[in-house]
């Protein structure tokens, strides 16, 4: 593909992910006694029986190594109206925690006021592309019923019901 094609193919690729509709987390791990967390919108559900997720990382993130010594990772899914707390995550920084409220739940940071949250052991990384895909064994969850934030077209929203 020559370097033009390429950019175009690049820009639609983009462009056509932004079009997906996609939960909002923070995937967090302990080095030692410091907490570190990353916003990450590459979330799912992968399996039930047993209860799994994956989550992707970029190849070059501080997270990614701390997720892979340590073996253990959580994922806080955050709610409607969070979008500062997204952003305080998507930085780079070794002070994303500063003047967050935060527990060590089951092994892993919890960020008190997510709706949601996972803690994780890891069961496999597999590479894709520019970033790990971490699959992960959900230890231990919780909820509270509270409207999710969600991303699309590079915009925080959240989920509306259809009209019938």
């Amino acid at each position: 593909m020559n370097p033009i094609a390429a950019q175009e193919f690049t820009a639609e690729f983009r462009d056509v992910m932004a079009s997906v509709c996609t939960p909002v987390t923070v995937v967090t791990a302990l080095d030692g006694a410091r907490p570190h967390g990353t916003t990450v919108s590459a979330f799912a559900s992968l399996s039930l029986d047993p209860p799994m997720v994956l989550v992707a990382l970029d190849r070059g993130s501080d997270l990614l190594t701390v997720v892979r010594s340590g073996g253990r990772f959580g994922v806080n899914v955050l709610g409607r109206g969070q979008d500062a707390l997204a952003l305080t995550f998507a930085r780079k920084g070794t002070d994303k925690f500063d003047g967050v409220d935060w527990s060590l739940s089951a092994g892993v940071p919890r960020v008190d006021a997510a709706p949601g949250w996972l803690a994780c052991r890891v069961a496999d990384l597999v590479d894709g592309g520019d970033h790990v895909v971490v699959l992960g064994h959900v230890e231990a969850a919780a909820r509270v019923d509270h409207p999710p934030l969600t991303y699309h077209r590079r915009t925080f929203g959240t989920h509306s019901a259809e009209q019938e």
